[in-house]
């Protein structure tokens, strides 16, 4: 399924508002970011910086995952019962061009 979408300069597409896939998007840049911080997060994925905590929240309500913050990084603890990561990663790698944002 090809959505068409424009993508960032790090090839992130730029889902419009209300989509899963900027949940989808800001799950995968903290997993691949080191440290995962709403500053790093929204440069690689375009979002606002000031919607990152508020993205977060709605991955821990709404799809299960436990994300924590200490000060300002941002670690997953638990993908949770309703996503796997192995999922995500092989629907963010088709829309990603056979690119990832999700680590190994």
């Amino acid at each position: 399924m090809s959505l068409n979408l424009p993508v960032n300069e790090h090839g992130v597409p730029q889902y419009p508002k209300g989509h899963t896939g900027r949940l989808l998007a800001v799950l995968a840049a903290i997993d691949k970011l080191q440290p995962a911080t709403a500053s790093t997060v929204a440069e690689l994925t375009g979002l606002s910086k000031g919607n990152i905590d508020t993205y977060v929240a709605a991955l821990n309500a709404e799809l299960g995952t436990l994300i924590v913050k200490n000060g300002p990084e941002y670690t997953i603890e638990s993908w949770g019962d309703v996503l796997k990561k192995s999922g995500v990663k092989k629907a963010l790698t088709v829309l990603f061009n056979r690119t990832t944002m999700v680590s190994t």
